[in-house]
């Protein structure tokens, strides 16, 4: 059999693996409706930790502080900060009532990793509903709080929210970063949709106090510098213990990145967790990638060579008909809708990026949260 034809039977497998994702997984997102929820005031503790983040706790706090929620506390983790950290929160504190100061003292055992101050300041936390967000984050309603956590039920102990990235208008890193994000949240959105949580992020992500001690914190995974929110997330989540916050009132926004270097830290030291996934998750992560770089190299190759390259384009044009549409749809929700416009540029270079980021780190692990 010539190679042309090996590779054209190959290109339209990978054809049906990517409208499987698009068509299907993704598209449990896509067509999501929100349930009614009941909002009711039970009592919620917000988990920020902050290392060095004295400038961001001025400008974000504010916008927490202004819930409209009647009983939440805001417990602040300050991580061994080296500049005025701890002097912000405690000149919030003396105006507010419901703010408490955990002040984590450097440990040598234990340095370098946030998830031993996080456990320090839920444990401190007087409330059974945590809700974590980061000093860098601020909610973009006053009705954070009260979105969140009317997920809650007896059975639902984890709430999965949507941490954008603030838009930088002319930035094509901004764009990038954006990218990732919102495909990162229609992946994990997703896939808790048809039954199989297997992340969330910590600038937005609820769960309860007992489900952590159930877990006994974040033992299993202490030694992974990362994974607070994603490693915990992927132990602990089930098809009947998780939901879903898709409502513009409980995004949060963050400062992104602002130099390509400093981006790629940050995503190495994300990405260095999902080795540690759940052996399906990281099967349905990699299938995906591989079927991206395929779809473009294949089909690239195919048409080139014009070898049945009615068919080949045919088969290309249902392949991004399926993915416009749903991803279209996921960008409503997630009000990301000008990402869209530049879908197949941005794609194609987050591939290229991913892909430098895993030669990285098979060379090199980052070692620090901050």
């Amino acid at each position: 059999m010539p190679v042309f034809e090996i590779l054209f039977y190959i290109f339209i497998v990978i054809i049906g693996i990517q409208l499987i994702f698009h068509g299907i997984i993704f598209g449990k997102f896509a067509t999501h409706k929100p349930p009614a929820t009941t909002k009711k005031n039970r009592a919620v503790s917000v988990i920020i930790c902050a290392k060095n983040e004295a400038e961001n706790l001025k400008l974000n706090l504010p916008y927490f502080i202004d819930q409209d929620y009647e009983s939440f506390e805001i417990v602040l983790i300050n991580d061994s900060s080296t500049d005025d950290t701890l002097e912000v929160m405690e000149a919030f504190k003396a105006q507010h009532n419901n703010l408490k100061i955990v002040n984590v003292k450097p440990v040598e055992k234990f340095w370098g990793n946030k998830k031993y101050a996080l456990t320090l300041g839920i444990k401190a936390a007087s409330n059974n509903l945590l809700l974590f967000t980061d000093a860098d984050c601020k909610p973009l309603s006053k009705h954070w709080i009260t979105e969140m956590s009317a997920h809650f039920s007896n059975q639902t102990a984890i709430i999965l929210g949507y941490g954008a990235y603030q838009k930088i208008k002319g930035s094509f890193l901004n764009l990038i970063i954006r990218f990732e994000t919102f495909m990162t949240a229609v992946q994990y959105f997703s896939y808790a949709k048809i039954g199989w949580p297997y992340m969330g992020v910590g600038r937005n992500l609820a769960y309860k106090k007992e489900l952590f001690f159930e877990a006994n914190g974040f033992i299993d995974h202490i030694d992974k510098m990362s994974g607070d929110d994603d490693l915990f997330i992927n132990q602990m989540a089930t098809k009947a213990n998780v939901a879903i916050c898709v409502s513009k009132d409980s995004f949060t926004e963050s400062l992104p990145k602002t130099t390509f270097k400093s981006w790629m830290l940050q995503k190495r030291r994300h990405i260095s967790t999902a080795v540690h996934y759940k052996m399906k998750h990281k099967i349905l992560l990699t299938v995906f990638y591989v079927s991206q770089i395929l779809f473009w190299l294949l089909g690239s190759l195919l048409l080139a060579m014009l070898f049945q390259w009615k068919i080949v384009l045919a088969l290309i044009i249902l392949r991004f008909l399926i993915q416009y549409i749903n991803l279209y749809l996921a960008s409503k929700k997630l009000n990301e809708t000008r990402l869209i416009l530049f879908l197949p540029v941005l794609e194609i270079v987050l591939i290229l990026f991913q892909f430098f980021i895993f030669i990285k780190n098979l060379s090199s692990k980052p070692h620090h949260w901050k």
